[in-house]
């Protein structure tokens, strides 16, 4: 009965969010596991491009470190924003999630190749952070018990937090400036007078998604509620 009702839970997870935050936690135990090692993951753009070790692309946004205060930090907030945006501004719009998470990457990519960052997905926290904290403006936030703030002031208090903790906010610069460039392109270039919808959404991913969507409820027999069609 338990494994039932965790099961069902686990399921109802937005797929994306689902996806994402399994695949940052099983790396870290295969980590802690010594299964494999950080060296194998990190970002390295000698060993991807010369030596054609490709999952490094992929692999460096799913490390976030030795389990501790810090990964549990970076993994309930990654597990947080990204439900909370997949449940809401992209509720319905799996292929456009899934197309802002390629966007981002592409950007932290190329980013990446002149900082000397070799784990990207801090940043990429901080970027759904932002895209999030931007869409909704006017919610307010209580950090810690001690600041409260409005939702556009989370990315700047949290690379403060970083700060305090003697991390470098490079890190955090990168995943602003990131998410920024995703909600100008997407949110506000559009709406300004002549603006045109620069990104959009590849069709194969559309397909891609409706087909992965039913076919996962249709042979579950569950329909979940951000199940819903373009």
């Amino acid at each position: 009965m338990a494994y039932q009702s965790l099961r069902l839970e686990y399921l109802q997870i937005p797929p994306v969010s689902r996806a994402y935050t399994t695949a940052c936690v099983l790396t870290t135990a295969a980590v802690q596991l010594e299964l494999i090692t950080p060296f194998q993951l990190y970002f390295n753009p000698e060993l991807i491009f010369k030596h054609f070790q490709i999952w490094r692309l992929i692999t460096n946004f799913l490390f976030f470190g030795p389990v501790g205060f810090n990964f549990l930090f970076n993994m309930i907030f990654l597990y947080r924003y990204c439900r909370m945006l997949e449940e809401g501004s992209f509720r319905g719009r799996t292929a456009d999630f899934v197309f802002m998470f390629l966007f981002g990457g592409f950007l932290m990519t190329l980013f990446g190749l002149f900082v000397s960052l070799v784990f990207l997905g801090q940043a990429f926290t901080i970027m759904l952070v932002y895209v999030w904290s931007r869409r909704n403006p006017y919610v307010r936030m209580n950090f810690f018990g001690l600041l409260n703030f409005q939702a556009p002031f989370l990315p700047w208090v949290l690379m403060g937090f970083s700060l305090l903790l003697g991390n470098s906010i490079i890190v955090d610069l990168l995943g602003i400036a990131v998410g920024h460039i995703y909600f100008f392109l997407e949110d506000v270039f559009p709406n300004q007078p002549g603006g045109i919808r620069i990104l959009k959404t590849p069709s194969i991913l559309l397909e891609c998604s409706r087909t992965l969507i039913y076919e996962t409820s249709f042979y579950s027999g569950i329909w979940y509620p951000w199940e819903m069609p373009y």
